[in-house]
């Protein structure tokens, strides 16, 4: 089944029988037609979400997406299903208009030269990261995952931030056998570069195991030597027997 809608060709899928095909025709020609709420799918389900919402936003903003994407001024809803969406800046509209979102174990996915990327990854959050603990909604809508709702505790590996009455901390963490703490800073990127010195000193020991770097793209090349050679590292680190 198809349709012609302004001046645009829209496949609607196929159907087992030719009264199906004909009766979703007449679905989406409805759309085109009448000012049909998205919350009125079930009287339309013989189509697909996705071509249901995208025929709405189509009649109603003039710009078509194969994906489930209906567009506001400042931003757009994807529809999972009806009761699974998730709100974005209009600046993301690009992306997720020629990406399709998949949805595992409560991550959110989708697929980009044929890996599996989650979409916190677009925020800088890692994939190990933990909502309330690393990041956080600020409105309290963990599916609104537009910029200025999302904020970012522990940007590095192996850093921790720190709040008690004697002000803000960051804890640097290595896991070896077990978490090692290598020490608490003023600054996550002060942690973050201490988690690399004391990677470094591991790895100089011959342990054998493949830590993540930390990039700190905030300071030069100058800055960062100079605080490499000058933070303070756990002796029960520097301690440690080499491994080889």
């Amino acid at each position: 089944a198809s349709i012609t809608y302004k001046n645009k060709h829209i496949s609607l899928g196929s159907y087992n029988t030719e009264e199906q095909a004909h009766q979703a025709y007449l679905s989406a020609k409805k759309l085109t037609e009448n000012d049909i709420s998205i919350d009125n799918y079930s009287d339309y389900n013989n189509l697909a979400l996705d071509k249901f919402i995208s025929i709405i936003n189509y009649r109603d903003n003039n710009m078509y997406f194969k994906n489930p994407i209906y567009l506001y001024k400042t931003f757009f809803i994807y529809y999972l299903s009806l009761t699974d969406f998730f709100k974005f800046d209009v600046d993301d509209l690009f992306y997720y208009s020629n990406h399709k979102i998949m949805k595992r174990g409560g991550h959110l996915f989708v697929s980009d030269y044929g890996m599996q990327v989650n979409i916190l990854s677009r925020y800088g959050i890692k994939n190990y990261a933990v909502v309330n603990k690393d990041y956080f909604f600020k409105n309290g809508d963990c599916n609104d995952y537009r910029y200025s709702n999302i904020e970012i505790i522990n940007k590095y590996h192996g850093v921790t931030k720190i709040v008690n009455d004697g002000g803000t901390r960051y804890l640097a963490k290595v896991h070896i056998h077990g978490d090692y703490v290598i020490g608490r800073y003023p600054s996550d990127i002060e942690a973050a570069i201490a988690y690399n010195k004391a990677v470094d000193i591991l790895n100089a020991k011959g342990l054998r195991k493949k830590f993540p770097q930390n990039y700190i793209v905030e300071i030069n090349s100058i800055e960062y030597s100079k605080l490499y050679n000058s933070l303070r590292i756990s002796r029960k680190i520097k301690n440690l027997p080499n491994f080889i």
